[in-house]
């Protein structure tokens, strides 16, 4: 059974759907006879973690959002040693343990900053990224896809070799910049190195889907879900195999997803889709 953050990030599927029928994968998405503009490229927007923080505080109860207002005025008042570190970790932590990406991550790159290791890095990556994919403000997203990068960039100058950094790149460049081939080419580089890369193979997935290729992202998924029971890649699995109209794969992979998720909502959507499906 899902736990509570994994509910919280898959939300209910009709959301999940929207959001990705919504992504624009710039480049190899057309519109109306032309490339999708990308706003990554254009927007000089700067974002700071004390915007990001006071928009994050909003969701938060009062003792919460006091136990955070503490913490950020003990930083404020440490100076930039050892104590302004432990107190980065704390904040970092809170924003982590109230599912809030976005502070999380700039305060991930801080302590990456202080402590320049592969780890760091690419936990500030990873954070920043599921920010830029989950948060709703669209004049945000290109400076965390921009942060995202950053990261993982440093992460790649301290281990070229390095898989997630390679990943969390290649994904990046294809959600959010004007070079998504380039992101593309290092996601097939990675699934080269290591063919059942669950994060590389998703998000190859994901991409197939959005450009139509629902043949590509069912041999993605299957191999995902070889690896690791994810309700998520079943549900895009069988939505994929919906598109194809191989109804009986898909009412078999809706009904795995069902039975991973245990979630009310979910198990109505597929009992519904499944309804659908055997007309």
């Amino acid at each position: 059974m899902l736990n509570t953050k994994q509910i919280a990030v898959i939300g209910s599927v009709v959301a999940l759907m929207a959001v990705l029928y919504s992504m624009d994968i710039k480049g190899l998405v057309k519109k109306e006879g032309r490339e999708v503009e990308n706003n990554a490229s254009s927007s000089s927007q700067t974002v700071t973690v004390e915007q990001i923080s006071a928009g994050a505080k909003q969701q938060l109860n009062a003792n919460l959002a006091q136990q955070v207002n503490d913490l950020e005025a003990q930083l404020r008042e440490s100076g930039h040693g050892d104590e302004s570190l432990q107190i980065q970790k704390q904040l970092a932590q809170k924003w982590d343990d109230v599912n809030q990406p976005a502070p999380a991550a700039f305060y991930y790159e801080a302590i990456a900053t202080k402590k320049s290791t592969l780890e760091n890095w690419l936990i500030a990556g990873d954070r920043f990224t599921t920010a830029y994919q989950t948060i709703q403000d669209s004049t945000i997203q290109p400076a965390l896809v921009q942060k995202a990068i950053g990261a993982y960039q440093k992460a790649a100058d301290i281990d070229s070799k390095n898989l997630d950094a390679k990943t969390g790149l290649g994904v990046a460049y294809v959600s959010g910049t004007p070079n998504p081939m380039q992101g593309i080419q290092l996601l097939l580089e990675v699934v080269k190195q290591d063919p059942k890369n669950v994060k590389a193979n998703m998000n190859l997935g994901l991409f197939s889907m959005k450009s139509g290729q629902f043949d590509k992202a069912v041999n993605r998924f299957k191999t995902v879900t070889e690896q690791q029971q994810d309700p998520e890649a079943w549900f895009y699995l069988a939505s994929s195999y919906e598109n194809l109209g191989q109804k009986a794969e898909a009412i078999t992979a809706y009904s795995k997803c069902k039975e991973l998720a245990a979630d009310p909502q979910l198990s109505q959507f597929v009992d519904n889709k499944i309804s659908e499906l055997k007309k």
